[in-house]
């Protein structure tokens, strides 16, 4: 996502918003492909609005990953693979995100299904089933299964939204709808991808990253190059805090390179 109405960039026309969130952020999940595949046109819009460095993190449709749970899903693929196309290298991961139905009996399915993805994208898987987790040997099957096709794990780590009770309408939301998993802190590969739920209150966010940061310097000082999505329940302040995050590696990681500088808004105008 690159607009949210509590964002300063939302008053612009829809058309530069992304430009203006690729000033605060380097990175993005596209969360909007899981709904519906875009046109070409409009991924050559987002590829307008963004250099050549900027990482696209794009969810594969549902159709394919909970309607065909990645069986017969040919032509769902296609039309996605075709769309994306002219993002060319910002196309930085293609996500699968599977259901909690999705057991350590269907790791067999996913191997199929990464087998046959072309080579010429990198993929993220993200499990939601407890067993993945929990299970030493489910944990090794899909791990072997990633590193067969080279394909990295997505932690989703809500263990600090879910540390104490929500105390906002938007947390009481989230907290009847995203997943409660053990911690997992893992690389599979050269380009690890975290996803963090914080919680409405900065400075618990804040606090309940604290062990990502040490993590995501280590990653960056054995020459990974990771990415990481800063969430909250009511996501109003992502971005800032995301490079808040950001700032907080780079102490530690000096010769990390520092994120853009936001363009001021300027008065909006008819012409």
């Amino acid at each position: 996502m690159w607009t949210h109405k509590a964002w300063p960039g939302h008053r612009l026309p829809a058309h530069e918003r992304l430009r203006h969130y690729a000033g605060w952020c380097n990175s993005v999940e596209g969360n909007t492909t899981f709904y519906a595949t875009p046109s070409r046109e409009t991924v050559a819009s987002w590829a307008d609005q963004t250099d050549p460095g900027f990482r696209f993190v794009l969810k594969l449709p549902r159709v394919v990953t909970h309607e065909r749970r990645l069986g017969d899903a040919d032509g769902p693929l296609r039309s996605f693979l075709d769309a994306i196309e002219p993002l060319g290298p910002r196309a930085h991961a293609l996500w699968i995100q599977l259901p909690g139905s999705f057991a350590p009996g269907d790791v067999p399915a996913l191997a199929r299904f990464l087998r046959r993805l072309p080579a010429s994208h990198r993929y993220a898987v993200e499990v939601r089933h407890p067993a993945f987790f929990t299970d030493p040997g489910a944990t090794r099957l899909l791990a072997e299964a990633l590193a067969t096709s080279a394909a990295e794990w997505v932690p989703f780590d809500t263990t600090a939204f879910f540390d104490k009770p929500p105390t906002s309408d938007a947390e009481r939301d989230a907290w009847t709808k995203k997943p409660r998993l053990p911690f997992r802190g893992v690389a599979l590969t050269d380009r690890p991808i975290v996803r963090y739920l914080g919680r409405d209150d900065s400075t618990r966010t804040v606090e309940g990253w604290q062990r990502w940061v040490g993590i995501v310097a280590g990653w960056l000082r054995s020459g990974r190059s990771p990415t990481v999505f800063i969430h909250t329940p009511d996501n109003a302040d992502a971005p800032a805090l995301a490079r808040r995050f950001h700032d907080e590696v780079r102490e530690r990681v000096p010769e990390l390179e520092p994120l853009p500088e936001p363009a001021p808004l300027g008065p909006l105008t008819l012409f």
